[in-house]
């Protein structure tokens, strides 16, 4: 089996045909002037092209996938060797017997048929032609795979980001499902307003964030109504400070970026202990970046009791997807402190 490179319907049948016409043209012109003689060359270029056209095409769909693609390259020069001898006997016959007597008129006749110098130079004209054209050819059609290909991959990236970001939903509403479930355990009359929360979070997420950016503070706001209903289940264990450092109202980000995060420093910070203190800041610096903070404090024992999930690898991907080798990620913990840094462009 060989690769086959694309048909001729990956470049319009017109644009094959434009292309001939305006060669033949040239090539009448610039002979015909040459020797001021047109209507020879009308008629020598008449018989040649046809052979021109056939040697391209045979050579573009045949030869190169079957022999060059498939690296059998000795086979293919034999063959192109056997077609060129075939091709100066084709039309140095048809030239006789169409055109003119004369076996090479544009050598003032000084060479016969089958001298060392006739053969020569058809063969290398036919060459010149067959390079020429196949180049041209097989240069657009690597430019139009490119582009399909990086259509392609950029169609993988956003369905790839998409079903990330579907990944997030379910993890978030499964967190907060346990949320309610913790309340309503406890008979808290919290769970009422733990559900209208719920309830604005899910609007957010379904109606508000279908867009690949959206406005900083919206999210700002939605975070906003997470740390909401972490209050609500935990009472007065939640201490926490959200700083806005710098303008915000034009800055946009990518939905539900920073929902991991915090939600890490609730999971990992509270549940048996007696409280959790999370600080966050959102700073947006002068040279078109943005600074993201957060810190909690850390329960390293509840911490291994957790199950590694979706929500921090899948954040990791989103950000190499969104910004390839232009964002900064890192995390320390110290004397029970988790800190987080993140840096995007925005």
């Amino acid at each position: 089996m060989y690769r086959k490179l694309p048909n001729t319907n990956s470049i319009p049948l017109k644009y094959h045909i434009l292309f001939w016409l305006v060669y033949f043209s040239f090539n009448v012109v610039r002979w015909g002037s040459y020797f001021n003689d047109y209507v020879y060359s009308l008629k020598s270029n008449l018989i040649e092209f046809p052979i021109h056209i056939i040697i391209v095409y045979f050579n573009i769909f045949y030869l190169i996938p079957r022999y060059i693609l498939t690296k059998r390259y000795r086979q293919y020069v034999l063959i192109l060797i056997i077609l060129l001898l075939g091709v100066y006997f084709v039309r140095t016959g048809l030239n006789y017997f169409l055109v003119t007597k004369e076996i090479w008129p544009e050598a003032g006749n000084r060479d016969t048929f089958l001298s060392f110098n006739h053969i020569v130079a058809v063969i290398l004209g036919e060459i010149y032609v067959l390079g020429f054209v196949s180049g041209i050819h097989l240069l657009i059609v690597w430019s139009m795979e490119r582009r399909w290909n990086e259509k392609l991959a950029q169609l993988q990236l956003n369905t790839e980001l998409k079903y990330l970001r579907t990944q997030i939903q379910p993890h978030f509403f499964f967190n907060a499902l346990n949320n309610l479930y913790a309340l309503t355990l406890k008979k808290s009359d919290a769970a009422p307003r733990l559900v209208l929360k719920i309830s604005d979070i899910l609007q957010y997420i379904l109606y508000e964030v279908s867009d690949k950016k959206v406005d900083l503070i919206e999210e700002i706001n939605y975070i906003h109504n997470y740390i909401d209903v972490e209050r609500m289940r935990f009472d007065e264990r939640v201490d926490c400070e959200v700083d806005i450092i710098g303008s915000i109202e034009d800055v946009t980000v990518p939905p539900l970026l920073f929902l991991n995060f915090i939600e890490n420093s609730f999971k990992h910070g509270l549940k048996n202990s007696d409280n959790v203190k999370v600080k966050m800041s959102f700073e947006v610096l002068e040279k078109g970046y943005l600074e993201f903070k957060i810190s909690n404090t850390f329960n390293g024992e509840l911490s291994k009791d957790f199950k590694v999930g979706i929500g921090m690898p899948n954040t990791e991907r989103r950000l190499s997807l969104l910004f390839p080798n232009n964002y900064e990620l890192k995390s320390s913990l110290k004397d029970d402190v988790y800190e987080l840094y993140l840096k995007i462009p925005v």
